[in-house]
C-alpha cells in the first residue's frame, strides 16, 4: 500500500458527523431513550464505499477521565494481503498502523476515513479501534457494535461490508416473500395472536404422515421503520388496549417444532459451515426421497433450529492468546494472531461485539459463514426458521475490560449485571440485538429474562430489583431489515419470575410476558433447568405442571430435553436427589443408560409432539442420547471450581467402555488416570476438598496431595486448574455428536422422526385443549404413572379426526386397553365420555405390540385397522405410549 492509499481523515465528512450529533437532542432530553436510540443507530463502523467508512464511538470513560480530544485517535491496522483469518495456528503478522485524529462531541468520538479496506468473504479487512494516551500509557477502546471480531473479543474489530453481504445472500427470495400471499414459513399479520384459529388450521392428509410445508397464512406487506423501538412507556400490543410502535411490521410466525443445537459440538468441525453441510445434506436427501442414515434422522422433521449463543465469548488470560501484541511503533504493529478456538457452551459473553458472530464457530473466519448457514436453513422446499439464543441478562467478568463502566450495575450471580437504567447503554444493547438479528434470524430466545432488572427502581418482594419489563418489550418490538425487508422476529422468553425468590418453583406462572404480549412465547415450566426426569416420581410430582401445558400451553415452548435440563441431570448425586428421591430404575440398568433414556422416551415424544399444545423443542444431544454437560475452557485460574460443580458427569455420562477408547479423554489420561473408577474418585475428591475449603484452591491442593490420587502428592492450585482444564476440554470432545453417529438406533430414530412429522401435518395441535377435549392421569397410581388424553380436530382442520393418547410415563410394565383408557377419561370427565370403538393405533413405538401396530421406518408404515369393540390392548414399558386415531 502506497502512502497515497494509506488511511486518512476526511475533514468535511467528519464535520458532518459532528454536525449531525450536535443537531440531535442530548441524552438529558424529555425522552432520553428516543435520543439515545437515534444515537446508537449511528455508532460503530459504517462502510460508505470500497475505500471509505464512518466511525462513531460512545466513550464516557475517556471523557470522564479528562483525556483531551487531541489525545484520542482512530487506530487503523491494515493487514498484508495474504493474512488468512481462518488459520488456527498462531503466527506473527505485521500490520500497517495509521493513527487518525477524531472529533469529539459530548461523550462521542467521530471520524470519517478514506483508504480503509472493508472485509469480504475472501479478504480480511482493516482492523480498527480507538487509542488514547493517559498517565498510565497507551489505552485502547473497542467498537462494541462491530460486525466482525476475527481474532476474538479481546482483539480489534474488523471493518466489514455488511451491505455487500446482504446484497449477495442466497436466501433473498425467502425474505422478499415475507408478508406476501405466498410467504411460506414466515410472516403473519401484524399483532396476530397464537393459539387462535390462525394456528388451528393445519391440514392433515389421511393417506400419509409426510411433513406438510410451512403454514401459508401471511399478511399484506406494510411500510415500517428500520430502527428498534425503545422508550420505557412505549405501548406494546393491541390486546391490552395499546398498540405497539412497530405493530405494522410483519412478525415471523411461530414454528411447529424446534431443534436446539450447540454449534461447537453438533459436528466434527464444530463450525456453522459444518452444521450447514449436515442440514443441507439432510434436506437434499429428503427432497430426493433418499433414505436417511439413523443419525441424520435426528436433524429432520423440524421447521426451526435454535442455536445456543453464537456471540463472542470471554477468554482465559492463561490459555487464550488469539491476539497478542509483540511490537508497536508509529508505522506498524506486530501481533501474534490465530482464529479463536474457544470451548464453551455459549453463556459467558462479554456483550461487547454481541452483534458479531463468535469467530470460534466460523471455519472460514468470515461472518459470511453465518449468512450462508441461515440461507441453507431457508432453502426450499421446506425451509427451517433460525432462532438465535441471545444473552443480555449478564456479562462475563472480563466484560469490564471491553465496555465503559456505565454498562455495569455491579456483580451478579453469573458475572456482571448490566445497567439497563442508563438510556445510552439500553439503546446500544438494543442496537446490538437489531444488528445481530439482521444477519437473517427468524427468531430470538431471550436467555433468563427474569434477570434483566432495574436496580435504580428499588426492590420488590424478595428484596430483588423489579424486572425491566419495558426493556423486554423493546426487545419484543425490535425491527430488523434483511434483504431490504423489514420484519419483527418471533420472540421467546426464558422467564421464571419471581426467580430467584425461594418459592419461585411454586409461584412462577411462566405467563407474565405472554399475558402482556400475546404473540410472544415463553419456556414452559417443564423446560426449565431444575427439571430432572431421571428421578423416580418425576411425572407424578409434576402432573400439575404438565396439566398446565394442556390448559394454556399454546404460547409455551414445551418438552423436557434441552441444554439446561440435560446438564442438571449430570449434576445429580449418584443415587438421586440428595439421597431422598431415587433415580428411576426402570430407565435402564446403568447410570449413563438411565440418564440418556430419561430425556428421550417415546412417551414424552408422543406427548409433546403429537398431543399437547405449544411448540415442542428437542435438544439434539438428548435425541441422539449423546453425553452433554457444562464445559468451558475460559476460566484459567478457577477451572477446578468449574469441574467441582460438574463432578458427577463422570458417573452419569461416561461408560467404562467409552472411557477406555483411545480417542476419548486423552488429556485426562495424560495425568495418570487410567480407569474410569480412578477418574470418578479423583474428580469427586477434588470436588469435596474444594467444598471443604470454601473454594480455596491452594488449601484444596494441600488437602488433596496426601490422598494418593493419580495427580500426585505435591499439588498446587495451578496443578488442580491444569487437570480441570484438561478434563473440561475432554468433556467437550466427548460430547461432539459425530462420535455418536454409529450408535443411533435405526427403529427409534425412525419413530421419533415420524412423530415429529405427525405434528407438522396437524397445526391444530398447537392450540390449547378445548372444553370438548381432555387430559388426565390414572389414579391411584398403583405403581405406574399413566397419562391419558383425548383430542379432536377443530372445524377449521381439513380432516375431522380424533386422537387418543395413553402413556406409561414411568414405572413397571402395564397393560392398557382402549376400554380402560376411555373409562378413565369418563371417570374424570363424565360430561366428556369417549367411545372405545373405532380406534386404530397410529403412533406405536418400536417394540410395542398391538394387534395392528407396526415399527415404522421413515414414516412408511401403514396405519393399523380399527380394533373391534374397544378390545385392543397393549403392554407399555416404562416410557412407552401409543396414540390411536379415529375418523368419524
Amino acid at each position: 500500500m502506497t502512502a497515497a492509499d494509506s488511511p486518512r481523515r476526511l475533514d468535511d465528512r467528519t464535520a458532518d458527523l459532528v454536525a449531525w450529533h450536535r443537531s440531535r437532542a442530548p441524552a438529558t432530553a424529555v425522552d432520553p431513550h428516543e435520543a439515545a436510540s437515534e444515537l446508537a443507530s449511528r455508532l460503530g463502523a459504517r462502510v460508505v464505499d470500497d475505500t471509505t467508512a464512518e466511525f462513531g464511538f460512545w466513550t464516557p470513560d475517556v471523557v470522564d477521565e479528562g483525556v483531551p480530544e487531541s489525545a484520542v485517535s482512530l487506530e487503523v491496522l491494515t493487514p498484508p494481503p495474504d493474512v488468512d483469518p481462518a488459520q488456527t495456528v498462531a503466527r506473527d503478522v505485521r500490520f500497517e498502523r495509521t493513527l487518525i485524529p477524531t472529533a469529539r462531541h459530548r461523550q462521542c468520538h467521530w471520524v470519517a476515513v478514506e483508504g480503509v479496506r472493508p472485509g469480504t468473504r475472501e479478504d480480511l479487512g482493516s482492523l480498527y479501534r480507538l487509542v488514547y494516551e493517559t498517565a498510565e500509557g497507551r489505552e485502547t477502546s473497542m467498537d462494541p457494535l462491530c460486525a466482525s471480531l476475527p481474532f476474538g473479543a479481546f482483539g480489534p474489530a474488523e471493518l466489514y461490508d455488511l451491505d455487500r453481504l446482504d446484497a449477495t445472500r442466497a436466501d433473498r427470495s425467502y425474505f422478499e416473500r415475507l408478508g406476501t400471499a405466498d410467504g411460506g414459513a414466515s410472516a403473519v399479520g401484524a399483532d396476530a395472536t397464537v393459539g387462535s384459529a390462525d394456528r388451528a388450521g393445519g391440514e392433515t392428509d389421511e393417506s400419509t404422515d409426510e411433513a406438510a410445508g410451512p403454514a401459508d397464512e401471511a399478511a399484506t406487506p406494510t411500510d415500517g421503520v428500520d430502527s428498534p423501538a425503545t422508550g420505557t412507556d412505549a405501548p406494546t400490543d393491541v390486546t391490552n388496549g395499546h398498540r405497539s410502535p412497530t405493530a405494522e411490521i410483519p412478525r415471523i410466525a411461530p414454528p411447529t417444532n424446534v431443534l436446539e443445537l450447540h454449534v461447537g459440538t453438533a459436528t466434527e468441525r464444530g463450525t456453522l459451515s459444518g452444521l450447514a453441510d449436515v442440514l443441507g445434506t439432510v434436506a437434499e436427501k429428503r427432497a430426493a426421497d433418499d433414505p436417511l442414515e439413523p443419525w441424520e434422522r435426528n436433524f429432520a422433521g423440524y421447521d426451526a433450529v435454535e442455536l445456543l449463543p453464537i456471540e463472542p465469548l470471554t477468554e482465559s488470560r492463561q490459555t487464550h492468546t488469539f491476539w497478542t501484541e509483540r511490537e508497536v511503533d508509529i508505522e506498524g504493529l506486530t501481533a501474534r494472531v490465530s482464529r479463536p478456538e474457544i470451548q464453551n457452551w455459549g453463556y459467558d459473553p462479554v456483550v461487547a461485539g454481541a452483534a458479531a458472530p463468535n469467530p470460534s464457530l466460523l471455519g472460514t473466519g468470515r461472518p459470511d459463514e453465518l449468512v450462508e448457514f441461515i440461507a441453507t436453513c431457508h432453502a426450499d422446499p421446506n425451509p427451517m426458521a433460525v432462532v438465535f439464543d441471545v444473552v443480555f441478562g449478564h456479562a462475563a467478568n472480563r466484560a469490564v475490560e471491553r465496555l465503559p463502566d456505565r454498562f455495569f450495575a455491579g456483580p451478579g450471580p453469573f458475572g456482571k449485571r448490566l445497567n439497563y437504567a442508563d438510556p445510552t447503554v439500553r439503546a446500544i444493547l438494543l442496537e446490538m440485538l437489531r444488528r445481530k438479528v439482521s444477519f437473517g434470524a427468524d427468531g430470538i430466545r431471550i436467555d433468563a429474562s427474569h434477570d434483566i432488572r432495574r436496580p435504580d427502581s428499588g426492590t420488590t418482594t424478595g428484596g430483588m430489583p423489579p424486572i425491566d419489563d419495558d426493556f423486554l418489550a423493546s426487545m419484543h418490538d425490535i425491527v430488523v431489515e434483511t434483504a431490504g425487508v423489514a420484519y419483527r422476529p418471533w420472540t421467546v422468553y426464558e422467564d421464571a419470575r419471581p426467580c430467584p425468590q425461594p418459592d419461585w418453583p411454586l409461584t412462577a406462572t411462566y405467563r407474565d410476558v405472554t399475558d402482556t404480549h400475546p404473540d410472544a412465547f415463553q419456556w414452559s415450566p417443564l423446560t426449565f433447568g431444575d427439571n430432572t426426569p431421571a428421578l423416580l416420581t418425576y411425572w407424578a410430582r409434576n402432573w400439575w405442571r404438565v396439566r398446565e401445558v394442556a390448559a394454556h400451553g399454546a404460547n409455551w415452548i414445551t418438552g423436557v430435553a434441552n441444554h439446561d435440563t440435560v446438564r442438571r441431570g449430570t449434576q445429580l448425586a449418584p443415587h438421586g436427589q440428595a439421597g431422598r428421591v431415587p433415580v428411576n430404575p426402570h430407565l435402564g440398568d446403568h447410570a449413563p443408560e438411565r440418564l440418556a433414556a430419561a430425556y428421550d422416551t417415546a412417551a414424552a415424544s408422543i406427548l409433546f409432539h403429537a398431543f399437547l399444545p405449544g411448540v415442542p423443542l428437542d435438544f439434539a444431544h438428548a435425541t441422539m442420547r449423546a453425553p452433554w454437560g457444562f464445559f468451558r475452557d475460559t476460566d484459567g485460574e478457577g477451572s477446578a471450581s468449574v469441574l467441582a460443580d460438574e463432578a458427577t458427569f463422570a458417573h452419569w455420562a461416561v461408560r467404562p467402555a467409552a472411557f477406555d477408547e483411545a480417542r476419548f479423554f486423552r488429556r485426562t489420561k495424560s495425568f495418570g488416570v487410567d480407569a474410569l473408577s480412578e477418574l470418578r474418585a479423583t474428580v469427586e475428591a477434588l470436588s469435596s476438598v474444594l467444598a471443604a475449603t470454601g473454594g480455596d484452591r491452594e488449601a484444596a491442593a494441600a488437602s488433596l496431595s496426601p490422598m494418593e490420587t493419580p495427580l500426585g502428592t505435591t499439588l498446587s492450585a495451578d496443578d488442580l486448574d491444569a487437570f480441570a482444564d484438561a478434563w473440561l476440554r475432554d468433556v467437550r470432545d466427548f460430547a461432539t455428536l459425530s462420535h455418536w453417529h454409529e450408535r443411533q438406533d435405526d427403529a427409534r430414530s425412525a419413530f421419533r422422526l415420524r412423530t415429529r412429522e405427525f405434528r407438522r401435518t396437524r397445526g391444530w395441535l398447537a392450540a390449547d385443549l378445548r372444553d370438548d377435549e381432555c387430559f388426565t392421569y390414572r389414579h391411584p397410581v398403583d405403581g405406574t404413572v399413566r397419562y391419558y388424553g383425548y383430542r379432536r380436530a377443530p372445524d377449521t382442520a381439513a380432516t375431522d379426526e380424533e386422537l387418543l393418547f395413553a402413556g406409561n410415563m414411568e414405572g413397571p410394565p402395564v397393560t392398557v386397553t382402549l376400554a380402560g383408557v376411555t373409562s378413565a377419561i369418563a371417570a374424570d370427565h363424565g360430561d366428556r365420555s369417549v367411545s372405545a370403538d373405532g380406534w386404530s393405533p397410529l403412533l406405536v413405538p418400536p417394540g410395542v405390540d398391538t394387534a395392528s401396530g407396526t415399527d415404522a421406518i421413515d414414516g412408511d408404515a401403514a396405519e393399523g385397522v380399527p380394533a373391534a369393540d374397544g378390545a385392543s390392548e397393549v403392554t407399555l414399558e416404562n416410557g412407552d405410549a401409543v396414540l390411536w386415531r379415529r375418523t368419524p
